[in-house]
């Protein structure tokens, strides 16, 4: 997809589904991370961790989108404590 340079979006999503994108691969790198227990595979989930999160707290905040937002951050933190309990 090519990025539109103005906004820094990927044509074709908008900011909620690029969101939605960026949780999901974060969790498919959590879950590969875990499993292989290579310490930069941990490092490379956190990372991803922590730009959905960016990306959510650049979003703008409307009320028929907070729902989903709470979604999107409650499986950010399941991630989060799946890759804690990883480390530990």
């Amino acid at each position: 997809m090519q990025q539109i340079n103005h906004t820094g979006l990927i044509s074709g999503l908008n900011e909620l589904g690029q969101i939605e994108m960026s949780v999901k691969a974060a969790q498919k790198m959590v879950g590969s991370a875990t499993m292989q227990q290579d310490p930069e595979a941990l490092q490379h989930a956190e990372n991803a961790i922590r730009d959905a999160k960016d990306m959510m707290n650049r979003a703008p905040q409307t009320g028929v989108d907070q729902d989903f937002l709470a979604k999107q951050q409650q499986l950010l933190d399941q991630c989060e404590h799946q890759l804690n309990e990883a480390r530990h």
